[in-house]
């Protein structure tokens, strides 16, 4: 490779914390010294920045985490990085140590943040997405996100045990903000009778139908996931009204809540993070910067945050459609 673009780089965790960010921290750390670059660790995301809370990394730094959960640096939401002054003092403690690139793990939030700064003050910036929700444009799954939804489908398939010993409806939430991925998905792989997402115009009187058909069809319980950003209503809203309208039905409500961020990442995390812990180094190593790492079809793509923020991945239509067919 010619010489590097960066002599140091700084890598953080920021926004909620996703299995598989200390797989990607280990990544950065291993490849930046493979490569002779000095590695920083900052922790709690920007407010290490702007608090000069960093700490030099090497390969042993990060030894035996490439399969622990949450995220070894710790993660934060800064309102003073916000501010201008905020982002001057961060930028003078990356001077003060002559560090010329910035790794930042995290989402949309994460991004804006790095844009922003590279806007202001020149620092090389590539981001690394690391997310459960999966709403990031420009790679094809998030950090964390294959964890979340085994984690989900784990605790989808135990809530039916019970569903099916007491013939019972349970709604059940799924995380994922404003994104349906974890629920489509989760609910395709557990047999759910219906999935509520918030990229489809969903209505009772569609699911009340779908109750309907699975009452013709001699079901005597049903799994109905929904996404906690699914605009109809909350899921409490959904089971009352289906109460009112199925008065005889055993209704339950579910919410996995943070239990989906947690956890000992998947197989599949860890790949995907080491992947992309390599190819922001090596990003920022060629000279490129304000770009979020990136696996499309198996490559190393990169994105710039511009779109990586206002973009969005589609929810596969195909998928909704099988989920209905075999949801009979």
């Amino acid at each position: 490779m010619e010489e590097s673009a960066v002599k140091k780089i700084a890598v953080f965790t920021s926004g909620g914390d996703a299995p598989g960010m200390n797989a990607a921290l280990r990544a950065v750390v291993r490849t930046a010294s493979h490569f002779k670059i000095e590695c920083y660790g900052v922790r709690e995301g920007y407010n290490g920045l702007i608090n000069d809370d960093f700490t030099k990394m090497g390969p042993r730094s990060v030894k035996n985490i490439i399969g622990a959960g949450g995220t070894i640096l710790r993660s934060a939401r800064s309102l003073e990085f916000k501010t201008k002054e905020g982002r001057q003092k961060a930028y003078d403690n990356l001077v003060k140590r002559g560090i010329d690139g910035l790794v930042c793990i995290g989402g949309d939030g994460t991004f804006t943040g790095a844009k922003v700064f590279n806007e202001e003050f020149g620092i090389k910036v590539i981001g690394i997405p690391g997310t459960i929700d999966n709403d990031i444009f420009g790679t094809d799954n998030t950090i964390g996100y294959d964890t979340a939804l085994n984690t989900a489908m784990d605790a989808i398939d135990k809530i039916r045990d019970t569903a099916t010993s007491h013939n019972r409806v349970f709604f059940v939430e799924v995380m994922g903000r404003d994104a349906g991925f974890i629920a489509l998905n989760s609910g395709l792989a557990t047999g759910a009778v219906d999935i509520l997402i918030p990229e489809r115009k969903d209505s009772i009187d569609d699911l009340f139908e779908t109750f309907e058909k699975a009452e013709k069809a001699g079901k005597t319980s049903s799994i109905v996931v929904v996404a906690e950003g699914e605009k109809l209503g909350s899921i409490y809203d959904l089971a009352k009204a289906t109460k009112a309208g199925f008065p005889d039905y055993d209704i339950r409500v579910a919410i996995l809540g943070h239990i989906q961020r947690g956890g000992s990442p998947s197989c599949a995390d860890r790949v995907l993070a080491s992947r992309l812990g390599y190819g922001a180094v090596i990003g920022l190593m060629a000279g490129k910067t304000n770009k979020m790492a990136g696996m499309q079809s198996n490559t190393l793509v990169y994105t710039p945050f511009e779109e990586a923020i206002k973009k969005h991945n589609e929810i596969d239509q195909d998928l909704l459609r099988l989920s209905e067919i075999l949801a009979i």
